[in-house]
């Protein structure tokens, strides 16, 4: 049965004129998919429908196949979740428009995990992609599902990133899941569906339309908890994101940029209208409400602290944020000692160094 609800939901998307917001109000009205795509035309009208677009229902109707289109799908190794469905992601379901059919191909990571939008420019400088690719890495190996939009630069490198650290990420496509777009992304595709997935609204031979883009973008800022943009220039399409995210009511970040790059002037302007400022990964995971977790449980690299001054300046760091010589002090140890051992725990990512030559435990 679910199955062939399915398939009528996936009919109403080839009729023109009716969008998501139509046939919801469809279906509310005839109480169910199926009802609603073998109403007559008079039936339609009744509900509310206007003439042309009752019609335009009756003739797809003769037309497409709910059965055969699933059959199709399953042939291409893509899965079709309609939005009331388990496995339809929740954080998805809550944003407007929502679209009534998500294409899977591949699996989705834990949808109660933190899920992060990463999202950038496609010509991305020296700075943007190593930023990408060191958020991203260390998010993912965090526990963070990075979700980004398949493209060229921030993205291609957010995803690469996600699965060279062994994370999960998902590539929201603005085609259909059979059209591989960019061309070159063939194999990071199949990279993704070993771990993640791809997915996208659109059915299957649709291409990458211009006007699909934007439209994708609302879904990977309703995927996520939040959304972070790399580096991204006055009329970059992440803006688009971004203004997504806020619009869901989804939190906004951004990594700094240099004030003589175009390539920064959009994200240097999110920060100065109220996005969170992002230097490294464990700003994104304080923003998520996850730093109180301790690094070895986010799977970070690194030696576990079983070392007695180890586990005594993670202790006395506890208090609040501290400089090298009056944790010395404190501890009665060698200043030298105390430094030396504060600089191995922040390569193994236990402590980070704050303003002041603080330093202030990672947890």
């Amino acid at each position: 049965m679910t199955e062939e609800r399915i398939g009528y939901l996936l009919g109403f998307r080839t009729v023109p004129g009716i969008g998501i917001v139509r046939m919801r109000r469809l279906i509310d009205a005839f109480g169910d998919a199926r009802s609603a795509w073998h109403a007559s035309v008079g039936e339609l009208i009744a509900a509310g429908v206007q003439p042309r677009a009752a019609e335009a229902i009756v003739t797809a109707r003769r037309r497409f196949d709910p059965a055969a289109e699933l059959a199709r799908l399953e042939k291409a190794g893509i899965v079709a979740v309609a939005w009331d469905d388990a496995g339809y992601p929740g954080r998805l379901a809550e944003i407007p428009a929502a679209p009534p059919v998500l294409f899977v191909r591949g699996t989705l990571p834990d949808l109660a995990a933190p899920w992060l939008a990463i999202v950038g420019t496609r010509h991305a400088t020296a700075y943007g992609r190593a930023m990408t690719e060191r958020l991203a890495r260390d998010l993912a190996a965090s526990g963070v599902v990075i979700v980004s939009g398949f493209a060229r630069g921030v993205d291609t490198w957010a995803h690469r990133a996600a699965l060279a650290a062994g994370g999960a990420t998902v590539a929201v496509f603005a085609c259909g899941l059979d059209v591989i777009y960019p061309p070159e992304n063939r194999a990071l595709a199949i990279d993704i569906v070993a771990t993640g997935a791809c997915v996208s609204e659109h059915m299957l031979a649709v291409k990458p339309e211009a006007t699909n883009f934007p439209a994708r973008n609302r879904l990977i800022s309703g995927l996520c908890q939040a959304t972070l943009v790399v580096e991204a220039g006055e009329r970059s399409g992440a803006l688009i994101t971004s203004a997504f995210a806020a619009d869901q009511g989804r939190d906004v970040m951004a990594v700094p940029g240099p004030a003589t790059s175009p390539r920064s002037v959009g994200t240097n302007r999110l920060i100065q209208d109220g996005a969170r400022l992002v230097v490294d990964a464990s700003d994104v995971l304080s923003e998520l409400g996850i730093d109180d977790r301790h690094p070895r449980q986010l799977g970070l690299d690194g030696q576990s602290v079983d070392d007695g001054l180890g586990v005594a300046l993670l202790a006395a760091l506890d208090d609040g944020p501290a400089r090298a010589d009056e944790l010395a002090r404190q501890l009665v140890r060698p200043v030298a000692e105390v430094a030396s051992r504060l600089t191995t725990l922040e390569i193994d990512g236990y402590v980070r160094q704050v303003a002041g030559l603080n330093f202030r435990a990672r947890r």
